[in-house]
């Protein structure tokens, strides 16, 4: 009888540690299968590209219920080149676009898009999913950016308060690279250097406020900042044909208000229609209080034409 209740108390835990052994077996395989993929890929240059056209058009005649005439065009680039050699690796991604709208009633051309981005990193694998990496990213814009306000008499008017590299931005730093899938990444940096560049004609007018222009203070063109950086990149598919694409950016300033985490995500949602048309929707949500004191957004959609290469 004692034996019998001895195995009836030890068949559980068999069970457990043939489970927890299976389990452990699974994750070995996993990560062995993984490696093995990653080692099966080519040494070498590898790249992919895509050009986008949208465009949006509104056309009024006779319209009771009113309308303004207008049209809209954005040109977009998403273009990677990547490097292998062996445990390293080196990923880029430059991403491109700019668009305009044009209204009946305006005496101006409005910016609907104007975005420069680079991303750069090298790593060297070490174990499972983790690299080594160092990261370097550029951001600025291509071109003049205005505020529009009305004169006295109700005409419309603008005021320049933007340009090329005016902001610009550099980070760059060392860091731990976490890659499951190209479609499941992660970097952390907890030593990043972050450059925002200006044009010091903005930071040089009469009474400009220490730091009222993206941070930088009077007749300077250049802000340095030292913080923690962590970006995140995933990609998944809603449904066939439809995928949406997520890029997330921290930045966290060790050398003045820490607590002020800057924030940039970008969310594209791609609804394939064919080989050449597609339904492009690109939210944008910026949070930087050297810029802004609050939330920026950006959405653009439209039906684009595209041209991969």
């Amino acid at each position: 009888m004692k034996k019998i209740i001895l195995l009836v108390c030890l068949l559980p835990l068999s069970t457990l540690l043939r489970a927890q052994s299976s389990e452990k077996d699974l994750i070995k395989k996993t990560e062995d299968a993984a490696k093995t993929i990653d080692d099966t890929i080519p040494n070498g240059w590898k790249s992919i590209g895509k050009v986008t056209f949208l465009f949006n058009q509104a056309n009024f005649n006779n319209w009771i219920a009113g309308g303004e005439n207008s049209f809209s065009g954005n040109l977009g680039l998403d273009y990677k080149i990547d490097y292998k050699k062996d445990d390293y690796t080196w990923e880029n991604r430059i991403l491109a676009s700019y668009g305009l709208l044009q209204t009946q009633n305006s005496n101006f051309e409005k910016k609907t898009d104007d975005q420069l981005e680079i991303n750069s990193i090298v790593a060297k694998k070490t174990k499972s999913y983790w690299y080594y990496s160092f990261l370097a990213n550029f951001r600025t814009q291509f071109s003049q950016g205005y505020v529009y306000t009305k004169d006295v008499n109700g005409a419309e008017i603008r005021e320049e308060n933007t340009n090329f590299m005016s902001p610009g931005y550099l980070l760059f730093g060392p860091g731990m690279y976490w890659k499951k899938t190209d479609n499941f990444k992660i970097n952390l940096a907890p030593l990043t250097s972050k450059i925002t560049f200006v044009d010091n004609s903005y930071t040089s007018v009469p009474g400009y406020v220490d730091g009222s222009y993206f941070g930088v203070d009077a007749n300077k063109s250049m802000l340095y900042q030292l913080g923690f950086n962590a970006t995140a990149y995933y990609k998944f598919n809603i449904m066939e044909n439809v995928s949406a694409e997520n890029l997330l950016n921290l930045y966290s300033n060790y050398l003045k208000d820490p607590q002020n985490i800057d924030i940039n995500y970008t969310l594209n949602i791609i609804m394939k229609i064919n080989k050449i048309l597609s339904a492009n929707l690109n939210f944008q949500a910026i949070y930087d209080d050297d810029a802004f004191a609050g939330f920026q957004t950006k959405e653009v959609f439209g039906v684009g034409l595209n041209y991969s290469f």
